[in-house]
């Protein structure tokens, strides 16, 4: 059983893991079991136990028949809950499935609907054209450096010495 997740101390009886997850975890006001794992980082999936993800250890050990070829996901949505209830194994298909994408990108740009699929785009157009123009830039100002330290396109010294 516990011998399927990955990254999971071998010293870990069924038992002493879940001790181990519920000493580590609070309940929010929402339902959700969060729990701290090695990080301080909160809204992010957490490691504990080992190296193995605190939610896969979770529902290996409270819910059980944890099958390592299927992925758990959180019906929730909160990616460091580990409550029971919460959590379910499905395809890796269906779990990108479930996934939505934000109508904003990072950096507030609206995100444009793809006509194709009706969704919207996997990259801000915005982004990505400010991210060119600024490669652009760092291309040319290498070719700069090089010519320059080649002797190319420098116009030859002057005889008398002026420049």
């Amino acid at each position: 059983m516990l011998s399927g997740v990955t990254g999971l101390s071998r010293h870990f009886t069924p038992d002493s893991l879940r001790a181990h997850l519920l000493a580590r975890a609070v309940r929010a006001g929402t339902g959700c079991l969060i729990v701290t794992g090695y990080g301080a980082r909160r809204g992010v999936h957490q490691k504990v136990a080992g190296r193995a993800w605190a939610h896969i250890a979770a529902y290996a050990v409270f819910v059980g028949d944890y099958d390592p070829r299927l992925e758990v996901d959180h019906v929730c949505g909160v990616p460091d809950c580990i409550e029971p209830t919460h959590l379910r194994q499905v395809t890796h298909a269906e779990n990108c499935r479930a996934r939505e994408r934000a109508p904003r990108c990072r950096n507030g740009h609206d995100r444009e609907v793809d006509p194709a699929t009706g969704a919207y785009r996997r990259t801000c157009r915005a982004c990505n054209r400010d991210a060119q123009r600024r490669w652009r830039q760092r291309q040319a100002a290498e070719v700069a450096r090089a010519r320059q330290a080649y002797g190319v396109g420098v116009p030859p010294a002057r005889p008398d010495g002026r420049g």
